[in-house]
């Protein structure tokens, strides 16, 4: 196997080789420890796969229900109506229906972030808008300042991934909410929540009742990230009856097949073990992260989502860390060298029970220190750039800035000289635009609680002297919009700056028209200048959430 994991991981379109194809290669019948498929390992349960290993022969055999008839079910668990849900064969499905039907000509989306967001939309010749999360503050993504983004590149769909992957980063409630009201003329909003359910930050983190009030809302959820069954493609999402229906009406009638529909009619009886499986995997996450802050030069970032998303030490590189722990020590990891805004320097790996954690761990200083924490590997000459998988979409990126269309990049330059567009004074939307009406005090964004900055790991230097009280003051202070100077910060801190409200539409849809796509927005970059930013110091810790609450299979309340 040693000598084709390289081959293997570069053949793939995908981002990893298969869990099957590596079985394969490994020629034993068994597969790696994996820590790259990021899938709940405590459920289902042995009595739920022995159920379904009763029921192989039917299951196999007959055709499944229609996608109605496995959705009402669903619906009646996550008390939903069934006309503003659609089911997928996986979330990707449910994406590329939204690209195709949703998505006329542009889409901002903060990086790194799932693939998908951004290699789907130039497949389909879309301009894409790349916001970039900076390493110095910890990849969290301040909504103030993406919403100013997509004013001033005139993006008309936008995407919040929440928790992020691959950070893990999470964004409050009601921060969303405000930057749905904010962004209420925009043709589409996606909240894709595929991770949620392993958040603890808050009691009821998901939008999707919210999302139902809005004509212009979709919130994306998973099901075989929860559930642990990657292998059977099902997922949803959740609008207002008249958004879900235009996707609804697109999909086969048999596109859910007999393992989703089994397993959705078994989760009535299985409420109670599904609860204690997502504590579990918290408390996991709390755990591994303390384990990898130990390894010197580890940088661990806290996360909301059941993956830790790790920088690893000063000299080491991804894809050498990567082969060596799949062919030493039959260990599969998520290296991010081909996630657009991230380097091979991040790997993302997947919570796991602690048991296999101590393996990881131990991999992990045989790798790059040695034997026991020596000197780490070393770092190729040559950088490995991005690759999504797609040569057209490769192609694109490096020739487009992600604009979808060839050519434009050049034109841009030609016309603007790669000059900025100004940021276009904003304008109260249309009463029409707004479905909800937004009291006046909520019109003024709140600085939504602090993303954990990076859990820096142990070093050998002098401890910092302590920080006094108005500078800790000022370091919580809100983030002023982009090219402005902020004032001198006294206590208590001020209001962030509102949030942009919907400004005067130009003649191609967006204020004054949508920024030339080879030109670098205001506070934002190119897709090109996304990559290699991520090379500041990470911030000090500032702890981790601790919830005493988890929210319920459906996001919504609490389940005992």
């Amino acid at each position: 196997m040693a000598d084709n994991v390289t081959s293997l991981f570069r053949s793939t379109a995908a981002h990893s080789p298969s869990m099957a194809a590596l079985t394969r290669e490994g020629g034993d019948g068994g597969g790696p420890v994996d820590f790259c498929i990021p899938c709940n390992p405590y459920f289902p349960t042995p009595q739920m796969f022995d159920d379904m290993s009763a029921r192989l022969r039917d299951i196999i055999t007959y055709y499944p229900s229609s996608a109605d008839t496995i959705t009402a079910e669903l619906c009646s668990l996550l008390q939903l109506p069934p006309q503003a849900v659609a089911m997928g064969n996986g979330s990707t499905e449910l994406i590329t229906w939204i690209d195709h039907l949703l998505v006329r000509e542009s889409l901002a989306v903060p990086v790194p972030t799932f693939g998908r967001w951004t290699d789907q939309p130039m497949e389909t010749g879309k301009r894409v808008d790349m916001f970039p999360l900076q390493e110095s503050s910890g990849f969290a993504l301040d909504l103030a300042q993406y919403a100013e983004f997509i004013r001033a590149r005139g993006t008309r769909v936008a995407v919040i991934c929440n928790p992020n992957n691959p950070d893990g980063g999470f964004l409050h409630k009601h921060a969303v909410v405000q930057f749905m009201d904010a962004m209420a003329d925009l043709d589409l909003i996606v909240v894709d929540e595929s991770f949620l359910e392993f958040a603890d930050a808050e009691s009821e983190p998901s939008v999707v009742q919210e999302a139902m009030l809005r004509p212009n809302v979709i919130v994306l959820r998973s099901l075989g990230k929860n559930f642990g069954l990657h292998g059977i493609r099902f997922g949803y999402l959740v609008a207002n009856p008249a958004l879900a229906g235009r996707v609804r009406s697109m999909l086969p009638k048999w596109n859910l097949n007999s393992f989703a529909e089994h397993v959705v009619f078994m989760l009535k009886e299985h409420g109670h073990e599904y609860a204690q499986s997502l504590m579990q995997v918290r408390r996991d996450r709390l755990d591994m992260a303390s384990q990898l802050s130990a390894l010197p030069g580890l940088t661990v970032y806290p996360s909301q989502g059941n993956f830790l998303f790790v920088r690893l030490p000063v000299g080491a590189e991804g894809t050498v860390v990567r082969d060596r722990l799949l062919t030493e020590h039959r260990i599969l990891v998520r290296e991010c060298g081909n996630k657009i805004g991230s380097s091979s320097r991040f790997l993302r790996l997947v919570v796991r029970p602690q048991v296999d954690v101590r393996r990881l761990v131990s991999g992990l200083e045989q790798v790059l220190y040695g034997t026991r924490r020596g000197a780490a590997v070393p770092e190729p000459g040559n950088g490995t750039g991005y690759s999504s998988g797609t040569a057209a979409v490769d192609r694109l990126v490096g020739a487009t800035n992600g604009a979808g269309v060839q050519g434009l990049a050049a034109q841009a330059q030609a016309l603007g000289g790669g000059t900025p567009m100004p940021m276009p004074a904003a304008v109260p939307a249309p009463a029409a635009q707004m479905p909800v009406p937004v009291p006046a005090a909520a019109q003024v964004f709140p600085q939504s609680v602090p993303a954990p900055a990076p859990m820096p790991a142990p070093m050998p230097a002098p401890v910092p002297a302590p920080v006094p009280a108005a500078a800790a003051a000022a370091s919580m202070a809100p983030v002023p919009p982009p090219m402005q100077v902020p004032p001198p910060v006294t206590a208590p801190a001020p209001m962030a700056a509102p949030l942009p409200t919907a400004p005067a539409a130009g003649p191609m849809g967006g204020p004054g028209g949508p920024t030339p796509p080879g030109v670098p927005a205001r506070g934002g970059l190119t897709a090109a200048q996304v990559r290699g930013t991520n090379g500041l110091s990470p911030a000090a810790t500032t702890g981790w959430p601790n919830a005493q609450s988890w929210p319920s299979p459906a996001g919504m309340g609490q389940a005992g």
